[in-house]
């Protein structure tokens, strides 16, 4: 193999980025590697997924602590609105007052009204409409007013 071929193929690799290059022919077979010049970069550590969610879990847990959650007050199906197709009592956004209906929790073919228990501004509804609610489980994140 002629000199030019080979700084052709050198220049290859290096265009290219690669670290090897083989070349197998009837008359000639060549293999090119080039020096690890480059300083190794460390591999990042697999965290398992139970870290990252708890990790996850306890920053929301630092958020969520400047707002008020309603909870539900008993076991049963949420619900936003008081129909279906109805407008939902409340949206994230909205301005609430003390006292006023936020959803329905069905339980046992008894639909009770969850009232707010402060005044604020509804920033997060954690539960989708129509889904199971247990015993004290968040429904809402408000931000309190002053």
């Amino acid at each position: 193999m002629k000199k030019k071929k080979l700084e052709e193929l050198l220049k290859f690799m290096e265009e290219h980025g690669l670290v090897e290059l083989e070349i197998k022919k009837p008359f000639y077979h060549i293999k090119l590697r080039k020096a690890c010049s480059e300083e190794l970069k460390p591999v990042p550590v697999f965290r398992p997924e139970a870290e990252i969610k708890k990790e996850q879990e306890k920053e929301e847990e630092l958020e969520n602590k400047r707002y008020h959650e309603i909870r539900s007050p008993i076991v049963g199906t949420f619900y936003r609105a008081p129909a279906p197709g109805a407008e939902p009592y409340v949206k994230e956004g909205d301005t609430i007052k003390k006292g006023q209906v936020l959803c329905i929790v069905e339980a046992m073919k008894v639909m009770n009204e969850i009232e707010s228990d402060i005044s604020g501004t509804v920033v997060k509804i954690l539960v989708e409409n129509g889904q199971p609610v247990e015993y004290n489980q968040p429904l809402f994140l408000i931000e309190p007013s002053d």
